[in-house]
């Protein structure tokens, strides 16, 4: 799995997964482009991913990727500095901890605006560079996608158009290519998911021993563990692997989700 001379874009790289996953990139000789919101988080990751050669430093943009400015800056900031791309993680998301008598449009089109609309806009704007490589695309989804866990309204359904997303496109690109997949976490350990349980940091850590005892394996995933996946669907490794989702979740999808969604339930009614 060698990125050498290969340029790759992760969004959401401020932190958790993004973080995570450019850092193994990183060490795998790519040339990195990050996108984050958190400028100081997302120069200290660009930090740990400089390379020792000159010019290998990372391009790092601070922009929303749940506006039409944000992701025309990317695309164009991106292809201005490298002059091409082979890999585009869509990372970049956001999370609502809410259900159908408690939730509003405002945080229907905040979740959908970044998880959907965004990764929508920034691929279509990036798909000719893709093409010009043969390059690929990796999503980043979420078991809650096929998984039935009350609490991740309107989350889930933005993860169920991300997978659908990516079947679509990857039929569409085939022809010319490129390859597209989606990397579908369950639980992990990040201030991603600790910002939906609204808890603490010792109260956090209550909570994931508790969430522990709902995955068949018996611990929840790191930040590292949907990384290494990640990069693996985006090597010459996986060559013939197109328009599927690969789960990273300690076999939680292959229960009813019952034990994940009275964790978040419990949450909304306190």
């Amino acid at each position: 799995m060698d990125f050498s001379g290969k340029v790759v874009l992760v969004t959401g790289a401020s932190a958790g997964i993004g973080a995570a996953t450019a850092r193994l990139f990183a060490a795998r000789g790519a040339r990195l482009a990050l996108v984050g919101r958190n400028e100081r988080n997302l120069r200290a990751t660009a930090a740990a991913c400089a390379q020792p050669a000159p010019g290998d430093t990372p391009l790092a943009l601070v922009a929303d990727l749940a506006t039409d400015d944000g992701c025309q800056l990317v695309a164009t900031q991106v292809l201005q500095h490298f002059g091409r791309l082979d890999v585009l993680v869509n990372n970049a998301g956001v999370g609502a901890r809410t259900n159908l008598e408690k939730t509003d449009m405002e945080t229907f089109d905040r979740v959908f605006n970044t998880d959907v609309r965004g990764v929508y806009n920034l691929t279509r704007l990036l798909a000719p560079a893709l093409i010009a490589a043969k390059g690929n695309i990796v999503n980043i989804s979420s078991i809650s996608a096929t998984v039935v866990v009350v609490g991740t309204l309107p989350y889930g359904m933005a993860k169920a158009a991300l997978d659908h997303f990516t079947r679509l496109t990857a039929l569409e690109l085939a022809p010319k290519g490129v390859r597209v997949n989606t990397v579908s976490p369950g639980i992990t350990v990040s201030d991603f998911v600790k910002r939906l349980t609204g808890y603490d940091d010792e109260e956090y850590k209550s909570w994931l021993k508790v969430a522990e005892t709902t995955v068949p394996m018996g611990r929840v995933c790191s930040a590292e563990d949907v990384a290494k996946t990640i990069v693996f669907l985006a090597s010459d490794d996986a060559a013939l692997i197109t328009g599927t989702t690969v789960q990273v979740d300690g076999g939680s999808a292959l229960s009813s989700g019952a034990g994940t969604s009275s964790l978040f339930t419990q949450q909304i009614k306190n």
